[in-house]
């Protein structure tokens, strides 16, 4: 299998994508192929050991920032890593493609090069979510923010389908972000949505709020890609604090609390490691005709490694395939 990656995306870029090449290679045995300015790319190669026929590179001339403006990139910087590792997807060079840089070009890039599968209006990224119960896929967090109810009908199906032949769930339960339970809550939009849900042939459970989200409570969540980027960012700002907070009382406690703090250590490491995004490596865009795996900007070398593992897994099991034939089923 052979993976391409945006070694110029991402807040750390490219320290963390070559290192977390590097890792993925040696535990996965992928062949990784390095997207980006290769004088850079091959500097910092220079500073680690790696199996040089695991890894390649691909030298393009440009980088797309983190703070530029999607579409006006995409077309403007077309020897850009984003839009060249695209491009190689495309053309069948890759079977994967992963990128930590600039989100909305590369939904933008995939959606224009890729195109979309059929049955699909709009692509959507999903997240894997943990709660206390089981994880959760969250589809839209971010490349449709102002979408028709039709389209988080489509982003239900694909959740569906991710479900069940990637995270082994016979009968994924569906259900709609809402500030209520009850269907008359919401805006127009999330009320047409929660009827055309509710007539499809999903197992669809109806509006879950927030903490029920979190509580387990359904397999696949569905929203449009403002809310559900907002859900996201709060989700990941809380773990941080609630961590920061922990640990400023610590310091601040008896010696007989530091010490029974020392003897629950091995708890507190278990539980970090299951709601660490790093673990689950990156997020899938959905509808669109290839593999393409978004990681989070501020990404370091283990969740490269992992989104890369991700991409794997996509192609593996042929996520698309059975995402084809879920909306032909519907």
């Amino acid at each position: 299998m052979r993976i391409g990656l945006d070694a110029m995306g991402g807040d750390l870029a490219p320290k963390s994508p070559v290192r977390g090449a590097v890792e993925a290679v040696k535990a996965y045995g992928y062949h990784v192929t390095l997207v980006g300015k290769e004088s850079v790319i091959r500097g910092e190669l220079e500073e680690i050991p790696y199996p040089q026929d695991k890894i390649d590179i691909m030298d393009t001339e440009e980088a797309i920032g983190m703070d530029e403006p999607a579409a006006l990139s995409v077309r403007k910087k077309r020897q850009s890593s984003i839009v060249k590792g695209i491009e190689f997807l495309k053309n069948g060079v890759f079977d994967a493609f992963v990128s930590a840089g600039n989100t909305g070009a590369v939904v933008c890039a995939a959606t224009l090069s890729l195109r979309l599968l059929p049955g699909v209006d709009r692509p959507g990224i999903a997240i894997i979510l943990p709660t206390l119960m089981k994880p959760c896929m969250v589809i839209d967090v971010g490349a449709n923010v102002d979408p028709k109810p039709l389209h988080l009908l489509q982003y239900g199906i694909m959740g569906d389908a991710y479900s069940k032949h990637i995270l082994s769930k016979e009968s994924p339960t569906v259900a709609l972000l809402n500030i209520g339970e009850e269907s008359t809550k919401g805006t127009d939009f999330t009320r047409e949505a929660h009827i055309m849900l509710r007539e499809s042939q999903l197992n669809f459970i109806g509006n879950v709020e927030p903490k029920e989200v979190y509580g387990g409570k359904t397999d696949v969540v569905v929203c449009d890609g403002f809310v559900g980027n907002l859900f996201l960012k709060v989700t990941e700002a809380f773990a941080e604090t609630a961590g920061k907070l922990l640990r400023r009382e610590l310091k601040s406690s008896s010696a007989l609390t530091k010490l029974g703090a020392l003897m629950t250590l091995p708890a507190f490491k278990a539980l970090k490691k299951k709601i660490d995004a790093d673990e689950y490596g990156g997020a899938p865009l959905m509808g669109v005709d290839g593999s393409v795996i978004i990681a989070h900007g501020s990404s370091d070398a283990k969740a490269i490694m992992n989104a890369l593992r991700a991409a794997a897994e996509n192609v593996s099991h042929k996520v698309n395939t059975h995402v084809v034939e879920e909306l032909q089923s519907f």
